[in-house]
């Protein structure tokens, strides 16, 4: 019998539900605010049918009474790797040695053909390997043989030695960029070869696969954009300060998100003479640099730092907002912004990436080059002086999502991507 500490039961999966598709999935830490789209995912494809599992390398982003009800139930019931140390990965060495020796070696050796000749890469496949194996373990204890990881980073570094050890089934869910810019560091085209199929949330997520793929692989890309709940996100009339413009701005606090560049607007648009004031919600590595940003601006009270914030709170935030922003320069493709326009707050962003898959510039929101101060702050400029400009750009905004980013209806797409290309499973008694 499995040790029900390390391999916890699923609550997904009560007897009455059919028979359906079934498989792991594996992120590098869940639950995380960062990543609340997953969760999200999980949910709703259980909810038709699914047995989905959850494993995750690290421990939750936060402690237990800081997660929302849905967050604790999935840490609960979620496998985590490093929880179970230096005792897991030894027993998953000699459990998978003994069982499955000729899957075992197959995985040391490509350690070695990852690793080539760089001691700190040896280090790191080595590491990789290990997680796998627990991983691998963990799937046999519960029956599960298809692993699906979201993002091509690091655990799908752990998930690329699955299918080689294990011969189970493996599949991603690409977002970028960060992969892109170190395509040979990641093992992208090792990835891409060992998946079964592969999930592209955006059309120019795939067109970077295909950059870094023969031919032959193209028909495992499949488009499947993430999405909001657009009843749950709706819009609001609640203004806290009418006399005051607010611009909102959620995400981590980090230099790939161009805060920075943010807070140069908002001081240029306070010297113009416009009441504006900057809410920041979210926390990272840039928020020391960020507060000494804004200290050294003319109206340093304009930016106001709220902290990483739970999904049950965020629409507080969203509600008293007059504009989102969102000055990236480097993108997947953000859910804050569609959870923005959902509630028909006008949008401006940078056309990189798949952003301007989700807005259409003049049409769904703004979108201005990315790294320059002067479009942006001539973009926020246009919001603040024209109101019937952010009625129309919010009206259509919620409506591009409700057309294209209905979380429902992409669960649904990616839903049908998972049938076309698991086999059908009946749940264990």
């Amino acid at each position: 019998m499995p040790n029900p500490t390390l391999f916890p039961a699923s609550p997904a999966h009560p007897a009455a539900l059919p028979a359906g598709r079934s498989m792991a999935y594996l992120v590098s830490r869940y639950p995380t605010l960062s990543m609340i789209f997953v969760l999200r995912e999980v949910l709703a494809l259980r909810a038709l049918g699914f047995r989905i599992e959850t494993a995750s390398i690290n421990p939750p982003d936060r402690p237990p009474e800081q997660l929302t009800a849905d967050e604790r139930n999935e840490a609960a019931h979620t496998y985590c790797v490093k929880r179970h140390g230096i005792p897991g990965a030894l027993s998953a060495h000699a459990r998978t040695l003994l069982t499955r020796p000729g899957g075992y070696l197959c995985g040391l050796a490509r350690v070695f053909r990852l690793a080539g000749f760089s001691l700190p890469r040896l280090f790191l496949q080595a590491m990789y390997f290990t997680e796998a194996l627990m991983v691998g373990q963990w799937m046999r204890r519960i029956g599960q043989s298809h692993l699906h990881v979201h993002l091509a980073s690091q655990a799908a570094s752990v998930g690329l030695y699955i299918p080689a050890i294990f011969a189970y089934g493996f599949s991603l869910t690409v977002h970028g960029p960060d992969e892109f810019y170190d395509a040979h560091g990641q093992s992208l085209s090792q990835k891409i070869a060992a998946a079964d199929f592969i999930v592209c949330i955006s059309s120019f997520t795939r067109s970077q696969l295909m950059n870094l793929s023969p031919y032959r692989h193209w028909a495992k890309f499949h488009v499947v954009p993430l999405g909001v709940n657009p009843h749950l996100f709706v819009p609001s009339t609640k203004k806290a300060a009418p006399d005051i413009f607010e611009i909102l701005c959620v995400g981590r606090l980090t230099p790939a998100k161009g805060q920075h560049l943010l807070i140069d607007a908002v001081d240029r648009l306070t010297r113009q003479g416009k009441h504006v004031r900057l809410r920041l919600v979210g926390s990272g590595p840039d928020e020391v640099s960020l507060r000494e940003c804004a200290a050294r601006r003319a109206a340093p009270e304009t930016v106001l730092f709220e902290g990483a914030v739970n999904q049950d709170r965020i629409r507080t935030f969203y509600a008293g907002a007059d504009a989102f922003c969102l000055p990236s320069f480097a993108e997947g493709l953000p859910v804050v912004l569609m959870e923005a326009m959902a509630m028909e707050i006008p949008t401006v962003s940078t056309s990189i990436t798949g952003i301007p898959e989700l807005i259409r510039t003049e049409m769904d929101g703004l979108l201005v080059p990315a790294s320059d101060v002067v479009a942006l702050t001539e973009a926020l400029a246009r919001l603040i002086d024209d109101e019937p400009l952010r009625r129309r750009l919010g009206t259509s905004g919620r409506q591009r999502v409700l057309d294209h980013y209905d979380l429902s209806q992409n669960v649904e797409k990616l839903a049908e991507v998972f049938r076309e290309q698991l086999p059908p499973s009946p749940l264990p008694s």
